[in-house]
């Protein structure tokens, strides 16, 4: 944002700090120090000091640092919030402890100063754990001021575009980015424990696969060759199981080039776990532990609740097909044997928008997300996908025209996406060359073929089941918000306005 575009009374609040940096710096001060030495934090001060009785003074010397969220001038005493990264603690300052020009130079700090404090420990008579402070660094001067009044959703766009701001001002931003950081903390931990390792595949990739979806596209110069953005995790994931790591999970970005939603972001945080000697149900199986294990661990309880409906994430939870869902929910029995005709005559009484071009397998889908997915409230797993928009799932045991996948389903949002995976390198190279079809056809989010991923197949890939988590989904569910944005430290915006 332009200098001419801030509000004058912040253009002016900015000239009389700056004019501060000035003074501060004509008297051989220097308002940027290089560092400053603490020896405790402010949860620590309040933790270690929390049974001192109120009204009394000790003889420990600490020293602290962090922003002044609050000032409370009272003649030749002030008060005043510092709060660094784990929270807040109070400072006592009088002018018969500090001196006549120390204070003076206390006084003339400003909301959202960083400093540096030195002082003993004391509880105030209201009981409040204190620091009596007798010297004051000026770490930083901030030249832009704190916003008096924070309007939530009213200021969501400059929310997100200075997130920085939003992380000052806003408590709940804080609480929602705790809920981030102790969920992939957690899943670590889960996944250390059931011996899984992590791994770090390739961002840039020779050939997009495994999604359904647009690729961001560049250019390597040395190799003169095109590469994507990765859109998935999976092929590479894959790939070392083949190489014989049994478990294996990765948390990692991914670049899709599409819309931007309150459930989509071009750049999003996904996990992908692949396992072994494992299937679809064991999948199902992890995706609950993981879920139910994040949730105690960011809020202490298995219970969420999102624009007034209040879920409980405790396992078992139901596991229904597709096709199932879709007879309970408008009367019509679909399968992909389906004749296309009939299948195109329920998509359009149930007016879903559909492709012309659609096959039977992805109408089904259509028919799916139009009128089952957006009613599934509880936690619920989705199964056995049409075959023909799950080109790495193997056909399912019993109906080959179906194969054994599902998404796990919450508030109407798909949580994650799960496979036995396939690992038959002809129906793998068949399947690529349907994708390659339909990708020459115009589908802009269908691909071609991996040949090197066919090569690792023939080499033999064991049975196993995979799964992948969307991160910031998973985030938005246990900090119960509506938004992908407000879990996401820097969303993609559109560009700003001058």
């Amino acid at each position: 944002m332009t200098e001419e575009n801030v509000a004058s009374p912040i253009t002016g609040e900015r000239e009389r700090r700056l004019a501060k940096v000035q003074a501060i710096r004509a008297a051989g001060g220097e308002p940027y120090p290089v560092r400053f030495d603490r020896t405790h934090s402010a949860a620590e001060i309040s933790a270690i000091y929390a049974p001192l009785e109120s009204g009394s003074e000790t003889d420990d010397q600490v020293r602290v640092a962090g922003r002044i969220m609050l000032l409370r001038r009272q003649g030749k005493l002030t008060f005043a919030t510092l709060r660094d990264g784990s929270g807040e603690v109070q400072l006592f300052v009088s002018q018969a402890e500090m001196g006549n020009d120390e204070f003076a130079a206390f006084d003339d700090l400003d909301l959202g100063d960083w400093v540096g404090v030195g002082g003993r420990v004391m509880k105030t008579r209201k009981g409040e754990v204190s620091i009596k402070a007798n010297a004051v660094s000026l770490l930083a001067k901030a030249l832009l001021p704190l916003p008096e009044k924070w309007h939530g959703l009213s200021d969501v766009e400059t929310r997100f575009r200075q997130r920085y701001v939003d992380l000052i001002a806003n408590e709940e931003a804080r609480r929602i980015f705790a809920v981030r950081f102790s969920v992939l903390s957690t899943l670590r931990k889960i996944f250390s424990e059931r011996g899984f390792v992590e791994v770090e595949t390739p961002v840039l990739h020779a050939q997009a696969g495994g999604a359904t979806a647009r690729p961001f596209m560049t250019h390597h110069q040395a190799l003169d060759m095109p590469l994507t953005l990765r859109i998935a995790l999976e092929l590479h994931l894959k790939r070392l199981l083949v190489g014989g790591m049994e478990r294996v999970f990765e948390i990692g970005r991914v670049f899709r080039n599409e819309g931007l939603s309150t459930r989509h972001n071009p750049e999003f945080t996904m996990l992908e776990a692949y396992q072994a000697l494992a299937d679809y149900t064991d999948m199902m199986t992890l995706v609950e532990e993981l879920v139910v294990e994040c949730a105690q661990a960011a809020n202490g309880t298995k219970m969420v609740t999102i624009d007034g409906t209040t879920i409980d994430l405790s396992p078992p939870w139901p596991r229904r097909t597709m096709i199932d869902l879709i007879k309970e929910a408008t009367g019509h029995d679909v399968h992909p044997e389906t004749p296309l005709e009939k299948l195109i005559a329920i998509a359009d009484e149930l007016e879903v928008a559909r492709n012309p071009q659609a096959s039977a397998g992805q109408l089904i889908l259509d028919i799916y997300e139009k009128t089952v997915e957006p009613n599934l409230v509880s936690p619920t797993f989705v199964l056995d996908y049409p075959r023909e928009v799950s080109p790495l799932a193997r056909a399912h045991r019993d109906d080959p025209a179906l194969v054994e996948r599902f998404e796990a389903v919450v508030m109407g949002r798909e949580l994650a996406n799960a496979f036995s995976e396939l690992n038959d390198p002809i129906d793998q190279q068949e399947r690529f060359v349907a994708q390659e079809a339909l990708a020459a056809a115009g589908d802009a989010e269908a691909h071609g073929v991996d040949h090197d991923y066919v090569r690792a197949l023939e080499h033999g890939l064991p049975p196993c089941g995979g799964v992948g988590v969307g991160i910031d989904r998973l985030v938005m569910l246990l900090a119960q918000v509506s938004s992908i944005r407000e879990v996401i430290l820097f969303p993609h915006l559109r560009p700003e306005r001058n």
